[in-house]
């Protein structure tokens, strides 16, 4: 049996119809309607987020941890910043069921893709200073070794 329409037809309108059912359920005419209000001479009617609390500030960076042990877990490095000192061979050994690897441009440090039996990759930092690394499959995934003297 032959559609009267292509599958690119039908797949567009499908996502068209999730979007406005999103945009619908986040209260898109609400949103509209309160800025239709402010611009108009009218008081603006109430906003349903206008008592909800600001959220939380999220710190950027987390304190060091004194190891040389990082497990690769859950899309993360854990724990993401660590501390060791010069000469000191970092660890990295990734537990999750997907591949990994850790890839840095400020320390010449490029791991084979981490998985399965192979998913274990070991560096020595020689000199201090604080190298910035991360997941070169998932380049969200970061991480940070502070080398001392």
């Amino acid at each position: 049996m032959s559609l009267p329409f292509s599958r690119r037809a039908a797949l567009s309108v499908a996502v068209g119809t999730l979007a406005a059912s999103a945009l619908a359920a986040c209260g898109g005419a609400t949103h509209a309607a309160t800025k239709a209000a402010a611009a108009s001479s009218a008081p603006p009617a109430a906003h349903a987020h206008a008592d909800a609390p600001a959220p939380e500030a999220t710190p950027t960076a987390q304190p060091a941890v004194a190891t040389s042990a990082v497990t690769i877990d859950n899309f993360s490095f854990m724990p993401p910043a660590i501390r060791v000192k010069a000469g000191s061979t970092v660890n990295w050994t990734n537990t999750d069921e997907e591949p990994h690897s850790v890839v840095s441009s400020e320390e010449p440090m490029r791991s084979p893709t981490l998985a399965g039996t192979a998913n274990k990759f070991s560096h020595t930092f020689a000199k201090p200073g604080t190298y910035h690394y991360n997941c070169g499959i998932h380049p969200f995934m970061h991480g940070t070794v502070e080398v001392t003297a």
